[in-house]
């Protein structure tokens, strides 16, 4: 894409404050779902943000889907994450590589390595991951009939068992929703695993093999 067409101009100027409506969502949910003795009118005003903040979500992906000059389920199908935190906005967070470009590019400042970017993408995309899972199975599962996951930290516990792949089983999700958001997030895991073992065993080869060609001749 040219960083002169409409397009990215559009996504240059929008990717912060979107962003940070993003944790603004992240935080009204985290609120209405932790805050059990919240007053009505509280509730009512974190809904009503979740509301607001959810049209403004899909209200900016219809208008890249239009600058982008493709019939939808082209765009749909070449931009998945795009189209993935529309449908569930607890997961735009997740958007921080064009957040990072947009900031690198206003600025005018180098770029991190890619090895780098890779492992501090798959970090801070670990935590909040782990917290929008928590927080979404914990509202499936708290009030379950059978339920093990009885207080927040069972499901933060939960999600850094099932993040890491390790899967004690000591608290596991009763409801088919639970089960579906635990699907999702074994998923998650093992790509972010992945992707930092690659790139830390590249990292790793690519400097020994530069420190071998750094040494003199007969040595």
């Amino acid at each position: 894409m040219d960083d002169d067409s409409t397009a990215a101009r559009w996504e240059q100027r929008t990717e912060i404050p979107l962003f940070l409506a993003s944790l603004l969502f992240l935080a009204a949910y985290a609120t209405r779902v932790l805050a059990v003795g919240l007053p009505s009118g509280w509730r009512d005003l974190c809904a009503f943000v979740l509301l607001a903040l959810w049209v403004t979500f899909a209200l900016d992906y219809t208008v890249r889907w239009r600058l982008s000059g493709q019939r939808f389920l082209r765009y749909a199908t070449t931009h998945v994450l795009h189209t993935v935190v529309v449908v569930l906005p607890l997961l735009r967070p997740l958007r921080i590589v064009p957040l990072y470009d947009a900031v690198q590019h206003g600025r005018g400042q180098p770029r991190l390595s890619l090895y780098a970017r890779v492992i501090a993408y798959a970090g801070l995309s670990t935590l909040l991951l782990g917290f929008s899972g928590a927080l979404a199975v914990y509202q499936q599962e708290r009030d379950a009939p059978g339920s093990t996951m009885h207080t927040f930290g069972d499901a933060v516990w939960w999600a850094c068992s099932t993040l890491s792949t390790v899967g004690y089983g000591d608290i596991v999700p009763v409801t088919t929703l639970g089960r579906v958001i635990a699907t999702a997030m074994m998923a998650g895991g093992l790509a972010l695993l992945g992707a930092v073992t690659g790139s830390f065993s590249s990292w790793l080869m690519q400097t020994f093999a530069r420190e071998g060609d750094d040494r003199p001749p007969g040595r």
